[in-house]
């Protein structure tokens, strides 16, 4: 779709996740019968409009990456409903899901295992042109080495292998695939995690000035709260499989609500030795997804936690200002 046809359709969230569950079944004895379930996501509901950029951002373990890799249908969900365009793909064959999957692409985590070593890089970028039918022979390559000049790689880097290049260029060459079939939403799966610091800055410049080029919406999963807040436009704040806050970038760092939100941001270093910021302390351990407390799963270790957060789960509701929240105290 053309960026002017993209800025049109605004007004049409490029995704809308509603109720989304996954639950991994835990298999034991010789029969291999299901023992329990991981209760990876348990719930999640959020929307992202149009040339918007949506973080996903808490502890290791909360469900973050399942999310996303749900979201592209790259596992299955065992609960709720995911829209793009307006389209529910949720239920969608393989054969179905082919015109949504050149919509929707992803970066990994970590650039090198997620290239393959056995192909160029030229390769991995045109494999997507191919598979898909887009170009093939003189038009494929004209193609491959337009998208390694958009992501500021040389043509005669094509022949190269995935080990010839640095961290910071494997991840460029991860995001020209993305790039390759044109997609109106990447997921981005921790894309600078595994990268140096200063690297790390010139990618995430690189998906801001290809956003405001393409019209590109993000799906940006991190637990890097510095680089969240110089590229987000909202933020959604998850623990143990459900979101607990949805807000702006500014709100959510000025006037956070929910205690989960208030630990995570105290507990992000400040430069300045002089600066004297109020300190929160969690009290115990993530409790384990297997066996998620009931009612709120943040009561555990919440200093605020009264008797109803023990019982009664808090829906995400709208406290003013487009500030999402699901606490019974706030």
């Amino acid at each position: 779709m053309p960026l002017d046809a993209r800025r049109a359709d605004a007004a049409q969230p490029i995704l809308e996740v509603s109720g989304l569950k996954k639950h991994f079944p835990i298999r034991k004895g010789l029969l291999r019968r299901i023992a329990g379930h991981v209760y990876a996501v348990d719930g999640v509901s959020f929307s992202i409009r149009p040339g918007e950029t949506l973080s996903l951002v808490g502890e290791s373990g909360c469900g973050k990456s399942t999310v996303g890799r749900t979201i592209l249908r790259l596992i299955e969900p065992t609960e709720g409903t995911i829209m793009v365009s307006g389209k529910d793909i949720t239920n969608l064959s393989k054969h179905d899901m082919r015109p949504y999957r050149r919509q929707m692409q992803i970066v990994f985590q970590d650039p090198f295992s997620s290239l393959n070593p056995r192909m160029s890089a030229g390769a991995i970028v045109g494999e997507p042109l191919m598979v898909h039918g887009v170009a093939s022979g003189k038009e494929q390559e004209e193609q491959v080495a337009a998208l390694f000049a958009r992501v500021g790689l040389r043509e005669a880097q094509m022949q190269a292998y995935p080990h010839q290049f640095s961290g910071g260029q494997r991840q460029r060459i991860s995001i020209a695939r993305a790039l390759a079939l044109n997609p109106h939403l990447i997921v981005a799966d921790e894309p600078v995690s595994a990268l140096d610091v200063s690297i790390q800055a010139q990618v995430v410049n690189l998906m801001m000035d290809l956003q405001r080029e393409l019209g590109l919406s993000y799906l940006f999963i991190s637990h890097n709260l510095a680089v969240v807040e110089h590229i987000s436009d909202r933020i959604a704040v998850m623990y143990l499989g459900r979101i607990v806050e949805i807000a702006d970038k500014k709100t959510l760092f000025t006037t956070p609500k929910h205690p989960y939100t208030e630990a995570l941001l105290a507990a992000v270093p400040v430069p300045d030795p002089a600066v004297r910021r109020k300190k929160l302390v969690l009290q115990g351990d993530v409790p384990s997804p297997v066996r998620p407390p009931p009612g709120c799963h943040f009561h555990t270790r919440c200093p605020y936690a009264i008797d109803r957060c023990k019982i009664e789960a808090p829906k995400l509701e709208d406290k003013g200002g487009g500030q999402m929240v699901a606490c019974h105290l706030r």
